[in-house]
Order: C-alpha cells, then structure tokens, then sequence
C-alpha cells in the first residue's frame, strides 16, 4: 500500500479509534528503537510472517530517513541457505538484550509455547516488547506496549500494520488533514526518483 492509499484510508477512518491507537503504537516503536539507536526485531508466528511490514518499515526507515526503523525479520523456518536477510532464526531472541525492541505480529495472539518461551526471555534480558494483534493471552500479558486486533475488529491485521508502519515514519504530528506532510513526502519521493545517476568515480 503507497502513501496515496494510505492517505485516502486515514480519511476513511476519521472519527474512529483506530487513527489514534495506530499513531500511538507507532509512536512507542519509534521512541524505542530511537532512543536505543536501533535494533528491531520483527518476528510472526510459524503461520504468518510479517514480511510486508518489514518491507514497509524499510522503506519509511529510508523515506523517513530514521535507520533505526529497518527491521532484521526472524522467521521460524529460517535455514542457512536463505539469502542473509531471511536466514535468521528464532535463535536470535535468545540473544536479545537491553536497548532491542522486539515487535511480535500475531494474528490472534497465536503465538507457540516455544516462541513465548523465547520472547518471555528476550523481555527479562531487557528487551521492549511490543504485541500487535493479540488482545489477549501470554503475549498480551508480557508485551510493554500492544495494540489488539481481533479478529471481530473493523480492520484486518494486514491494513493496521500499513497504518502502523506509515505513523512510524512520521517524526512529528501530522498537518492537519495530512494534506502537506503527504504533499512532501511525494515530492521527496518525485526528487529522488528523478534524480541523475551519482557520477562514477
């Protein structure tokens, strides 16, 4: 989902709750791995891996230009021969410490023993803990920050991530009706896309 549609979708949900609970929980991943200089982990459940919201914190990382946004993805069924990017396993949350966020997606707080285990340590070692999608059970007990999605909810998990992912690439409040901020952004986005080549050296 680009910035347009995403525009067009806070206007449709002007007056509802979700606007502000997706800004306030982007605001608290982007407190987080700023103040700490970065280290997002970005893990799912073995059903559902959220690779669209790393690609989409990736790109706000860069068009925002908050580095500390892109995402490593930890995946359940990682294996060394995955490109680099892809090949981190649940190993990893066993080595979180103090100053890491972890962000757990998961579609109705479907998390497994294993993966409670490793994000229950994770949390103890220091980590932030943030759930998205539970609105109950273990994870939503341990996390610092959540924001629920139930699967009766307006929204799917899927488009409150795209909401969540744009608000955490915002460094300030948005003008209001979010008419300039989007007029920005599209022009940052026109310029580096039209721009030369940089020379060779």
């Amino acid at each position: 989902m680009d910035a347009v549609r995403v525009a067009l979708l806070r206007e449709v949900l002007a007056g509802t709750e979700w606007l502000g609970a997706t800004r306030r929980f982007a605001g608290v991943l982007r407190g987080s791995v700023v103040s700490h200089g970065g280290g997002l982990l970005l893990v799912g459940t073995p059903e559902y891996e959220p690779w669209h919201l790393a690609a989409h914190l990736v790109d706000e990382a860069a068009w925002s230009g908050t580095p500390e946004l892109s995402p490593t993805l930890v995946r359940h069924d990682a294996r060394p021969s995955d490109p680099a990017h892809l090949a981190v396993g649940l190993g990893r949350l066993a080595a979180a410490r103090r100053g890491e966020t972890l962000l757990v997606v998961s579609p109705a707080g479907s998390c497994t023993p294993a993966t409670l285990e490793r994000v229950h340590d994770a949390r103890r070692a220091g980590a932030t803990v943030l759930a998205l999608g539970a609105d109950e059970g273990e994870l939503a007990a341990m996390a610092h920050e959540r924001l629920a999605v139930s699967e009766s909810a307006e929204l799917d998990l899927d488009t409150v991530q795209h909401l969540v992912s744009a608000a955490a690439g915002e460094s300030s409040l948005p003008v209001p009706r979010g008419r300039r901020r989007l007029r920005d952004r599209l022009s940052r986005l026109a310029d580096e896309l039209t721009a030369p080549p940089p020379t060779p050296w």
